[in-house]
This record gives C-alpha cells, structure tokens and sequence, in this order.
C-alpha cells in the first residue's frame, strides 16, 4: 500500500500542477475553474496557498503517494471557518477517503479547528464518505457566484 504524505506545495513541479488542473475530468467538479493553466497560474495558484500559511499557520499541501504528485487538499481559513478541500489526480479518485481521514485526524489534533466545513459542488452525486465521517448537510450556499453544497464536520 502505498504511503499517503503531505507537503508543501512550493515542493512541486508546477508542470504537475498544470497537468493535474488541466485534465477536464478534474476541471468537472471545479465550477469556479473558469481559466486555462499554464505555469504561471499554477506559480499564483501555490504563492495564493502559501500566503494562507503566511497568514493562519495553515494552508493547502502537496499530496503524495510514496513520492509521486496525486493532488492537493488541506485547510484554509474562511472567515471563522476551515475549510477542508481535496483536489485529485483521476488516477489517484480512489485514494480520497484515505486522504481524508488523514487529513481530518491532523484536524482533530488541532485545537485551531473546532470544525471543519466542506464546499461541494452539486455535480458531485456520491456524498456518503462524508456521512460516514459524521459530517451533516448545512445548506446550499453561493461562493464567488457559484452554487456549492456545504457540509459541516466537528472535530472536538
């Protein structure tokens, strides 16, 4: 099985950025993904989620398995929330649940984050990994003009 690990995203290639965003069956589930990559999108895209560590000592990592790129995903401060998010290489969808419970153990561990909130879009049909993790529905909520469903998971 293969090791799941998290670093920074300033560690990777931003050709792989480029790529992973750039495959439409990523860019399906991303309704507020309305440019083309390049490398300098992907360069604005990891100085945008570092300034996030900058600013809360928390942000977005680099994910991995063993030593290869499959995505990116953590937390990011949203007014009084965390916000958790996880974006996937389609070669790497099934990991996700993993990656999660990976992720939201850190959150548990950490007293910065009495909850975690999650922005869906409403393409996405298979939300039962998140009843099972004990999130509840909260509503649907409008991001930056788009519709998302959210999902609200305590950890403490």
């Amino acid at each position: 099985m293969p090791q799941i690990r998290f670093t920074r995203l300033t560690q990777t290639d931003p050709a792989d950025i480029v790529a992973h965003m750039s495959d439409p069956r990523v860019a399906a589930h991303m309704p507020l993904l309305d440019f083309e990559w390049d490398t300098a999108k992907a360069r604005d895209f990891v100085n945008t989620k570092e300034a996030c560590w900058d600013r809360d000592g928390l942000g977005h990592w680099a994910i991995l398995s063993d030593t290869k790129y499959i995505g990116w995903g953590g937390f990011q401060k949203e007014a009084d929330e965390w916000d958790y998010g996880l974006v996937l290489r389609p070669d790497a969808f099934g990991l996700g649940a993993r990656i999660s419970k990976k992720a939201i153990d850190f959150a548990i561990a950490d007293a910065r984050i009495p909850f975690v909130t999650f922005l869906l879009p409403p393409s996405r049909r298979n939300l039962s990994a998140l009843g099972r993790l004990g999130a509840v529905f909260v509503g649907e909520v409008t991001y930056d003009g788009a519709a998302f469903l959210k999902y609200r998971l305590e950890t403490v």
